[in-house]
């Protein structure tokens, strides 16, 4: 081989490994601005649009609340049917003087190898409430709440386009703005008791997995620690009482998929500094033991 032929044969590698790092931040770029279109559809009732942009794929789900909505049906009956009729009486958008403001930030994307599968742990602070000129008419009063919350969704690219797969919010805390989340009462927002059908709107199966202000335990990370490789300690992730042994607490909060759904090429192996996701909740089979399981 000539050095010619060394040189085009070594510029032909290059170009694929930039090709490939490009189709990683497109990706990722394409990611987040999926999710913050999500939010932005949800601030105004848009439920419609927020149910499309939802995969089609039997194993897409809602994780809300101490329960999912498993499927493309239990995601509707989430957005098109308890939220749409409980703040907007069944239309398609906002109602005159009712606020509900998403601000999503501190996103954290990361894409599978194969560019199909991808992560993101997100923030949101949602400012919530109603004006006090509906108070007579509108059914839910007139108050006004702060909320904060984390997401740790997963996405899919189907056909060519990437869309919301598994979406699990966790809602930290509430606090009213006249006395401030110190004051939250326990259970500040009720969880479901009954499921579908016996509830029309209620989810496909309750969960044990559960949490709300003052309950402080630390969603699991996707990722390993960027620097060590390692993954959280599960009972780090938990939240004793001041001074007691984590074994008096409640047990840590998983990512675990629901019973029935497996992720494929999944491994226990011990995580890798150059892994981007932990190996048991890698999703897609990998082409060789080099890069993954």
């Amino acid at each position: 081989m000539t050095n010619i032929e060394q040189e085009v044969a070594e510029l032909k590698k290059q170009v694929q490994v930039l090709q490939k790092e490009l189709s990683r931040v497109s990706d990722e770029a394409e990611i987040r601005k999926i999710h913050h279109k999500y939010g932005y559809y949800l601030d105004k009732c848009l439920y419609n649009e927020v149910v499309d942009m939802f995969a089609d794929h039997p194993d897409a789900y809602v994780e809300f609340l101490g329960s999912r909505y498993r499927g493309k049906a239990g995601i509707k009956r989430l957005y098109q049917g308890r939220f749409q009729q409980m703040f907007v009486k069944g239309r398609n958008g906002p109602v005159y003087g009712w606020l509900l403001d998403h601000i999503m930030m501190q996103d954290i994307v990361d894409v599978d190898h194969t560019g199909t599968h991808a992560w993101c742990r997100m923030r949101a602070l949602m400012q919530a409430g109603t004006h006090q000129s509906i108070e007579e008419y509108y059914p839910r009063g007139h108050r006004q709440w702060w909320e904060g919350g984390l997401y740790e969704n997963e996405y899919i690219k189907e056909d060519g386009v990437w869309k919301l797969f598994r979406y699990r919010y966790f809602p930290f805390w509430h606090a009213e703005f006249e006395r401030g989340w110190s004051h939250t009462k326990k259970n500040y927002i009720p969880f479901p008791t009954v499921t579908y059908p016996e509830d029309p709107l209620g989810p496909d199966e309750l969960i044990d997995q559960k949490m709300l202000w003052p309950d402080t335990r630390v969603v699991p990370f996707h990722y390993p620690h960027p620097v060590t490789g390692k993954a959280t300690a599960p009972d780090d992730l938990r939240a004793p009482v001041y001074g007691q042994d984590v074994s008096t607490s409640e047990p840590p909060l998983t990512l675990a998929l629901p019973e029935g759904q497996i992720r494929p090429g999944a491994s226990t192996r011990e995580p890798r500094k150059e892994d981007k996701v932990l190996p048991e909740l890698v999703q897609n089979k990998v082409e060789s033991t080099e890069n993954g399981a």
